[in-house]
């Protein structure tokens, strides 16, 4: 068991789109990540973690919700460059971008495209429990997501058995590049943002919002980003810009480096509190 302090929104975190696999009940979460089963428990001013797997509990956690990170920091330096987000940086405090494993990310949003979150979901949840490490945790059943070795052999059938639709063949030509080396997933750590992305989108079924995602979630790379519909009505309804190309122009000049998580903050408050 492990204690930290609730300095960060747990639920906000977990509920703004980065992540598929987890359930939420009051304040009970359940996260599946790589090699474990998170149970967190937001009690007073502490949220209470248990696990199935309690080794370098608190190095996993850390990892996982960024929470070395001094985010007061970069909302300090969003907010000076732009006073407007005032409201949208206060509501959208605690946020914090989740450090996934690289492969489980580039298989979810590979997915993801012009696909439903519950969709995706049970495509994913399917493919773990098809091909995953079973794990019996609360007197509950979990399968964390397989490794790229319990999936080398996948067939395009196999892929489409676990819902993933006109994806499979995405997905299984993305399995055989990573296995004959063409996609180095190690080496993205090394790369600026507008290098990883072309290198992503140089693959069959990875395009810029696809691969925008995988780097910002999974690789915390924080000047590339996705923009969807509910950035668009802001940046529309706030600023008078439209079109990705004059968004993207716009916040890469406003916000440099931190335009990946002005726009999260923008997604996070026009979704779930501008209307408040």
């Amino acid at each position: 068991m492990l204690k930290i302090k609730n300095n960060f929104d747990l639920k906000s975190t977990i509920n703004c789109g980065q992540i598929f696999r987890y359930e939420i009940n009051d304040n009970e979460f359940i996260v599946l990540i790589k090699d474990r089963v998170l149970l967190l428990k937001i009690v007073d001013d502490e949220i209470i973690v248990e696990s199935n797997k309690e080794d370098n509990l608190k190095e996993i956690v850390t990892d996982y919700f960024d929470l070395d990170r001094d985010y007061d920091i970069i909302i300090d330096d969003i907010l000076k460059r732009d006073e407007k987000l005032e409201s949208v940086l206060a509501f959208s405090k605690g946020l914090r971008m989740i450090h996934q494993d690289p492969f489980e990310t580039l298989i979810a949003y590979i997915i993801s495209q012009n696909n439903r979150v519950p969709s995706i979901a049970n495509s994913l949840n399917l493919i773990a429990k098809n091909y995953g490490e079973k794990i019996i945790f609360k007197e509950k059943t979990y399968y964390l997501f397989p490794t790229l070795e319990k999936l080398k052999d996948i067939t395009e059938e196999d892929f489409r058995e676990c819902k993933v639709g006109f994806r499979d063949k995405y997905l299984y030509g993305i399995i055989n590049s990573i296995k004959n080396g063409d996609l180095d997933l190690e080496k993205i750590y090394k790369m600026n943002g507008e290098d990883a992305l072309n290198y992503l989108m140089s693959f069959k079924g990875i395009g810029n919002k696809v691969a925008s995602c995988i780097l910002l979630f999974a690789y915390q790379k924080f000047d590339v980003y996705p923009i969807d519909t509910w950035v668009k009505k802001f940046m529309k309804e706030d600023y008078n810009i439209e079109g990705e190309k004059n968004i993207r122009k716009f916040t890469l000049d406003k916000y440099k480096e931190y335009s990946g998580l002005a726009i999260q903050y923008m997604f996070n408050y026009k979704r779930n509190g501008s209307n408040e």
